[in-house]
Formats: C-alpha cells, structure tokens, sequence
C-alpha cells in the first residue's frame, strides 16, 4: 500500500463528471476517481474547513463512530475493476467496513485517516506526473482555492 493525500476535486468538462484527484505522497503518480456531486461537495467543504449549521452525512458518520468509541485509522483503496473502485475503511478496533471511495475519502478528511492505495490499484489507472502535469497540478490547486462546495451542484 501507498500512502496518498488528496491534491483536490473539480468538475471535469465537457462531461461535467467531479473528480477527486489523489497524488502519491512517496512518488510522481495521480490518481483521478470520478464521483458524484454531493461526494465532490463533501470534500471541497473538508478541505476548505467549512462549518455547517447542521452535520452533513459524513460528520454524521464521524460523530458517530467517535461516540460508538472507535476511530477511523486509515483508508485503504484496494482495487478498480472496469473503472469501478472499491475501498474499506479500517479502524483501530480492528473492524473493517467496505465502502465507496468518495465516501471513504469524504469521512478520512475529516477524521484525519490516511489515505492507502494499492500498489496494483495506481499501477493500473495511475498516471505519472511529468513537468506539463505539474504545471497542470498547479493551475488546479489554484482552481480549487476559488471554487467552493456550491458550485458542485445540490448538497445534502
């Protein structure tokens, strides 16, 4: 497993598809996962550190497995099929809960998880960073500093 943060999301055109993108923290490869509005809106209000007046389905989540007396230790991406990824969340009780990986990466921002990728997951639909796609990371960082979770469409 490789250690991964997420670089951001955006909304890919002409499709108008979201996408979370994942970078390697120990190499030069991304990780682009397509996912739903309200997952990209999930995330964009984590990384942004928004308050909400009243917790949205991931703080939910979270809430609860703290009051259940358990923490979200890491997420673990273990596998893409026909473009399709799958994930698990792994707690310090030992259980382990499949789950999407929007949702999965949604609930690790904002416990503070790591982020896990099988190796076999980024040699299949990784793609390696050369100096254009840095530049290209870069302008999307920048994106991401001016986009906010509404312009994802509707929220929970």
């Amino acid at each position: 497993m490789r250690e991964v943060e997420v670089v951001g999301v955006r909304v890919e055109m002409p499709t108008n598809q979201p996408l979370v993108l994942l970078r390697e923290l120990d190499g030069g490869r991304y990780l682009p996962i397509w996912i739903g509005a309200v997952e990209a809106s999930a995330i964009a209000y984590s990384q942004q550190g928004t308050v909400t007046a009243r917790p949205l389905t991931h703080e939910l989540m979270q809430h609860i497995v703290e009051a259940l007396g358990d923490e979200l230790t890491e997420v673990q991406i273990i596998d893409v099929r026909d473009g399709i990824f799958y994930a698990n969340l792994i707690f310090a009780s030992g259980s382990e809960v499949e789950a999407r990986p929007s949702d999965s990466i949604a609930l690790a921002l904002r416990s503070g998880a790591r982020i896990l990728c099988a190796e076999d997951v980024l040699d299949e639909a990784g793609i390696l960073a050369t100096t254009d796609e840095d530049e290209e990371i870069e302008k999307f960082r920048e994106f991401l500093d001016e986009i906010s979770p509404e312009d994802f469409g509707e929220t929970e």
